[in-house]
């Protein structure tokens, strides 16, 4: 908002109120510049709210539901949502020709593809038995820590993390919260101590491969 006398875009406002529309919401501004002095008067406009459609998943589930967002809204994967099921990410934004981009305003966009972020994570766990592998799912709470080194049992293995890979990349040194890891790498050790146990977290797992 700009003086329409000095071209200054500092003001104060000294009213505003709204002009009620059917597909826009207009708001009209009563303003002071701040550096000569002149009142004048500014509207903006933008679009109502509209629905969009959403496709959330669940791990296996997906549910098919719609969003209110500003036509004119900027989306980009990774940004988060409030949906009628909770909190969601943004994981593809697919257009009318049913191409995906990382990036999109919602008006050009068909279906909005995004992941839960109310439900337990859900990672693998790959133990390396020498030509063999020892595979599982775990679910955890969301910011459940595994860090590279750690030990950890798991059913009737006692192993070493050695690999942690996430939704970006594999790491081989620090941590990652279990709502990133895609899966874990780990090599059988020989003592029988170690830090925490992910037993109960299982939920299915593969015959030796």
């Amino acid at each position: 908002m700009v003086c329409p006398v000095c071209g200054c875009d500092d003001a104060i406002i000294l009213k505003n109120k709204e002009i009620s529309s059917k597909s826009k919401e207009i708001r009209e501004f009563l303003l002071k510049c701040e550096d000569c002095g002149s009142v004048y008067k500014e509207r903006l406009t933008q679009e109502n709210p509209k629905p969009f459609r959403l496709i959330i998943s669940e791990h296996e589930d997906t549910h098919k539901v719609s969003i209110d967002l500003y036509p004119d809204e900027q989306l980009h994967v990774g940004d988060f949502l409030m949906s009628e099921l909770g909190e969601v990410k943004i994981t593809s934004l697919e257009l009318p020709d049913e191409k995906r981009v990382k990036k999109a305003v919602a008006s050009d966009v068909k279906t909005i593809w995004a992941s839960s972020e109310e439900i337990p994570a859900r990672f693998g766990v790959s133990i390396d038995l020498h030509g063999k592998v020892a595979s599982f799912k775990c679910e955890t709470e969301r910011d459940y820590k595994i860090a590279v080194d750690d030990i950890i049992k798991i059913d009737k293995y006692i192993a070493r993390v050695h690999v942690i890979k996430t939704e970006e990349r594999k790491t081989t040194k620090g941590y990652a919260k279990a709502k990133v890891i895609k899966r874990v790498y780990a090599k059988p050790v020989k003592f029988n101590h170690y830090d925490y146990d992910l037993t109960k977290f299982i939920v299915s797992f593969k015959p030796l491969q």
